[in-house]
């Protein structure tokens, strides 16, 4: 499906969307396929994750459960499967429904759950996780990691094939047959979380759980995921539970919703009610999130030293090889990029899933895999990276540092806090007493106190891991941050404050961002100036505020809007 296509169809009218909320009435009347009663999560000390959910799922119907990190609702989902560590207690009934009627899971830990649980899993209830990069295989291609669903629904292995293809064709993946023989790696965001899908929908569940199926994805490609389930939903008459953090997607694609904090359960009812009408403060907090404004574009803003230019920027990657070896065709991921960014400023650049956004943000900070044929200049601070030798290179990358998407992915789980943001002054031979210094420092600009800096990953929010991987790149002094996706994966109270301290930190420190992302609230409300791109090429650009209150570029209208939805 083309963008133009893509983002028409989801311009619907309020009318049709009425209407469409209006119809959860008559899911009334449809089979009850689920009943969650008092579904209970705690650790082994008595502490609740989750207290006394529930909820009943019907034929037809998508309940969305929404709340910010540490909620509750995702591990609420997990429970349902049994996929839950041994060591949390679960308490509480789920019955699902078959052709006897009501049947109860067995839930609570025991050495019969897993067996029990066996035939419920894909074939009953399918999932579809957050981030298809860590949930497909990345040794395996397409058509291995569909073909092993169809095998557990009995599909014989000479039907595979055709299979696999009506599948992935059913998810709008265009030329099926192509893609199969593709690892995760060479399919964009988009194609993965399409993958996902048609893996979990080999197996013909009655019930899909979709836990935040579009955190990763570009505002165009999030309502063309939702529409897409919300269509498959009716096709094959299941029932779906939604988990995000995106109340604006809720808002649209839900007919009921569970609004989660610390494990309980704040408000709870039809989606149009709890918006038109929300009861509790919570919920009003969450509706009305204001990520505030950029910083004012300096007066003399122009006459500010420049930090990077960028000239005729292009990446090229290899496509196909000769028998030798040699490449014989390329794929054009950036054409002809032009950026200057003075200090203190920051840029937003935005864009469809495949646009090259992370490519530019690799091609600026020189990690892009040596495969890649880049052409053009990059000058930061005047310098012509290009032209620095490796153990120059060395020297000079502390000027320019780079946040990750993904917090848990990008720093390593093995070291403390400590050890992460010290390492790169370790690589320059600064001295112990300097390093710790150094780090309770940058900890504090990211407001977290110094006793952080002893613990592991895996004990910190996602909220705070990102400000970890934000002290480890600030502890460098850099001119030059570049922030990929930082926000995607925090729910939307964390994103407000991650942005608020960016806004902070810019202001405080002057460094010049960088700064690539899919909410374009947040690009708003951080970067004074923006460009869009579209297939590698810069289709619209200049200062924020003029590109959001006048587009010039049909593309960018459509981008804009389909934000507005």
């Amino acid at each position: 499906m083309t963008t133009d296509k893509m983002i028409n169809a989801n311009m619907k009218t309020a009318t049709e969307q009425n209407n469409r909320l209006n119809n959860s009435h008559s899911n009334v009347q449809n089979k009850l396929m689920l009943i969650v009663d008092e579904l209970s999560i705690a650790v082994t000390s008595g502490v609740p994750l989750v207290d006394n959910l529930s909820y009943e799922l019907r034929q037809g119907q998508t309940l969305a459960i929404v709340g910010e990190s540490g909620s509750g609702k995702s591990i609420a989902s997990l429970a349902l499967l049994g996929l839950l560590s041994d060591s949390l207690t679960v308490t509480g009934e789920v019955k699902l429904a078959d052709d006897t009627g009501m049947t109860t899971l067995p839930i609570s830990n025991q050495k019969t759950r897993d067996a029990a649980l066996r035939s419920i899993r894909g074939q009953r209830i399918g999932m579809v996780f957050q981030e298809p990069m860590t949930a497909l295989n990345p040794l395996h291609t397409v058509a291995k990691q569909i073909a092993e669903s169809l095998r557990l629904s009995g599909v014989s292995k000479k039907h595979w094939r055709e299979k696999s293809i009506a599948l992935l064709d059913d998810v709008n993946i265009t030329e099926p047959a192509d893609k199969l023989n593709r690892y995760p790696h060479e399919l964009s965001g988009g194609q993965r979380q399409r993958v996902m899908i048609a893996m979990a929908l080999a197996q013909q569940p009655d019930i899909l759980i979709a836990d935040e199926p579009t955190t990763a994805l570009d505002v165009t490609l999030q309502h063309e995921i939702l529409t897409l389930l919300d269509d498959l939903k009716r096709q094959h008459n299941m029932a779906m539970i939604l988990i995000s953090h995106d109340l604006n997607l809720v808002r649209r694609y839900s007919d009921e919703v569970i609004v989660m904090r610390q494990g309980h359960t704040i408000e709870q009812g039809q989606t149009a009610d709890v918006f038109s009408q929300p009861k509790a403060d919570y919920t009003r907090s969450l509706i009305k999130q204001d990520f505030g404004q950029a910083l004012s574009s300096f007066n003399n803003a122009s006459q500010q030293p420049t930090v990077l230019q960028v000239s005729n920027l292009q990446v090229q990657f290899p496509i196909e090889k000769s028998l030798f070896g040699s490449t014989k065709r390329w794929f054009d991921a950036v054409k002809n990029v032009d950026m200057n960014l003075q200090k203190g400023q920051a840029l937003g650049i935005v864009g469809e899933s495949g646009s090259g956004k992370t490519t530019i943000a690799l091609a600026l900070s020189q990690l892009l895999s040596n495969q890649a044929r880049v052409g053009g200049r990059i000058l930061v601070n005047e310098q012509d990276i290009s032209a620095l030798s490796k153990s120059e290179l060395r020297k000079f990358r502390s000027q320019i540092q780079m946040v990750f998407q993904d917090p848990f992915a990008s720093i390593n789980p093995r070291m403390t806090v400590m050890q992460i943001v010290e390492e790169g002054l370790l690589v320059k031979g600064v001295g112990k007493v300097a390093r710790q210094q150094a780090v309770i420092d940058s900890l504090a600009t990211v407001h977290l106190p110094a006793e952080f800096a002893q613990r592991y990953p895996h004990e910190l929010s996602g909220g705070q891991r990102q400000r970890v991987a934000l002290a480890r790149a600030l502890i460098m002094k850099p001119s030059l941050l570049i922030l990929d996706e930082p926000t995607s994966a925090l729910d939307s109270t964390t994103q407000v404050t991650v942005v608020s301290l960016l806004r902070e930190i810019q202001e405080k420190l002057q460094i010049s961002y960088v700064f690539i992302s899919h909410d374009l609230k947040v690009v708003r409300a951080l970067c004074q100036h923006i460009m869009v791109l579209k297939e590698g090429i810069c289709i619209e650009s200049g200062p924020t505020e003029d590109v959001f209150e006048n587009p010039k570029h049909r593309y960018a209208k459509q981008l804009l809007q389909a934000s507005k939805i």
